[in-house]
């Protein structure tokens, strides 16, 4: 524990947490664009419109589309709770090593998850998730034993 005030910019620990925090809402944005590019690559759109003005297809199921789409849900239903959660946790004063760590290896979790999702990689991806879901799960837990 330190003596800075957690969520302030003087802190160490926040100061990662918003590099951290930046980076992992550039990474859901890139899976936006990658789940553009695979409609544009397969010539399937979403919109009949889209369809119709880039001489496509209007398909819902294309698994190679979905399967982008799929990674990109997963992150905004995991990073999006972690950006939330995490300036809880540090208000709480966690020690700077455990917290780094963890913060870290969330941020990381999440990069591989995305990767071993779009590479078909399903074992080391449900390790990924689970390390990401632990962490998220730990944070939380910690907030609500520390408001008791």
């Amino acid at each position: 524990m330190t003596d800075k005030i957690p969520l302030s910019v003087d802190s160490d620990l926040f100061k990662l947490y918003l590099f951290y925090a930046a980076m992992l809402v550039v990474k859901v944005g890139v899976m936006s664009f990658l789940t553009s590019r695979q409609k544009r690559r397969k010539k399937v759109f979403s919109n009949p419109e889209d369809a119709q003005l880039r001489g496509g297809k209007f398909d819902l199921s294309d698994p190679d589309v979905l399967r982008v789409k799929r990674a990109h849900l997963n992150d905004l239903e995991n990073v999006l709770p972690f950006l939330a959660l995490c300036p809880l946790y540090l208000a709480t004063g966690p020690t700077e090593r455990v917290a780094g760590m963890l913060i870290r290896a969330f941020a990381a979790a999440r990069v591989l998850h995305s990767f071993f999702y779009l590479n078909e990689i399903s074992l080391w991806r449900s390790v990924a998730f689970g390390v990401g879901i632990t962490i998220t799960t730990y944070m939380a837990t910690s907030v609500i034993c520390f408001t008791f």
